[in-house]
This record gives C-alpha cells, structure tokens and sequence, in this order.
C-alpha cells in the first residue's frame, strides 16, 4: 500500500485531528490503495490574527498551502497534498446592525497547482465578543479565554465548543471545512462534468 503524505500548515492539535478525521472520510475516495499519512508545518498565514472577514480567512488558508508547496520544492519534501486552515470572523451589515460570524475555511492544494476552498459554516458570535475581538482588537483566542473562564480554549473545543455547547468543535469544524475543500478532489467527475475543476 503507498502512502500519501498530506502536509497542514500548522502543528495544533486540533487542526491536524480535523485533517486526519477528513481523510478517514474521504481518503478511499481519493485513493482507495492508499495510506495517508498527516504531517503538521508551522508556517505564517499572512493575514492578522484573528481575521474580520471572508476573504481574509480565505487568504490565510491559501498562503498557508502555498508556503507549505514553497517548502516542499525547496527541501524535495514527498507531500503530495498541502492544507491550509483558517479561523477568523465574517463581520457583516445587513437590517442595520453587525453580524459577526464565527468560520474556519481550508485551502487543499495538489502538488500540481490545483487547490480549492472549502468552509465549515458560521457561528454567529455574541456581542461582547464582538465588541472585544472586532472593535478593541483582541485576539479570538484571549477573548474566548476570558469570555468562558478557561485558558488554552483554542487547544480544546475552541470557540466552536464554548459556543455551541460542545455540540461542535473546533476541530468538528475544521474536519467540515477540509472535507469541502477535498470535494473537487475525491469528486473530481461531478465536478469536470459540471464544467467546473478544481481552480489553480
């Protein structure tokens, strides 16, 4: 059986969970004679910490990927898949007030150039900590130790987890999101039949 090495721009534990989860779903469907393995790069995402909007988070999870694609030309690194993953808000305006949701998105590339996007959904975040992350500039993850009493919540459920009651996690998120951003991939037919591929 070969393997298949999927490098994550990041060493959290909840991150590489939600990815090692995503490829007990999909991984027969990408290569049913393979073994996946994941292995976990601390890389930079590019945007601020904690990102107010759509396209930031799609960014992060992008540049991510790329940095990790960087890495494995530069030290001919065997990764055959790079995933980058980002959590951030979606600060919206619509019926006169602000709506902040909570996401995660990730960003799969193939080592051919290939990538797609995929999002967990949202959360919408209460008030207080709106006001705190979007307006004081607080970084999520001290603002959701504060908020729940708690330290080291991102390591743990997450803002997901405190939120949601446990009903979903951080890493139940991430797991959504990767599986989305896999689609393109393990679908690949649907897809190209659609007339659509996965972008570059």
């Amino acid at each position: 059986m070969r393997k298949i090495i999927i490098a994550v721009g990041s060493t959290r534990r909840p991150k590489l969970k939600a990815v090692s989860e995503a490829l007990e779903s999909v991984g027969s469907a990408l290569d049913p004679s393979a073994q996946f393995e994941v292995t976990g790069v601390e890389v930079e995402s590019g945007v601020r910490h904690t990102p107010l909007s759509r396209e930031d988070m799609m960014a992060g999870a992008r540049n991510r990927a790329e940095e990790l694609r960087r890495i494995a030309r530069e030290r001919s690194e065997p990764w055959a898949y790079f995933v980058g993953l980002e959590g951030g808000l979606d600060v919206i305006h619509e019926g006169g007030r602000r709506w902040a949701f909570l996401e995660n998105w990730a960003y799969v590339a193939r080592d051919s150039g290939r990538g797609s996007f995929g999002q967990s959904g949202g959360v919408l975040l209460p008030d207080v900590l709106v006001k705190r992350v979007v307006d004081d500039g607080v970084e999520l993850a001290n603002a959701i130790d504060t908020f729940a009493g708690g330290h080291g919540i991102r390591d743990a459920q997450g803002a997901w987890g405190v939120l949601t009651g446990n009903r979903i996690t951080r890493q139940d998120a991430f797991r959504v999101a990767v599986i989305n951003a896999f689609a393109p991939f393990f679908n690949e037919g649907l897809y190209r039949s659609a007339g659509a591929t996965a972008g570059d």
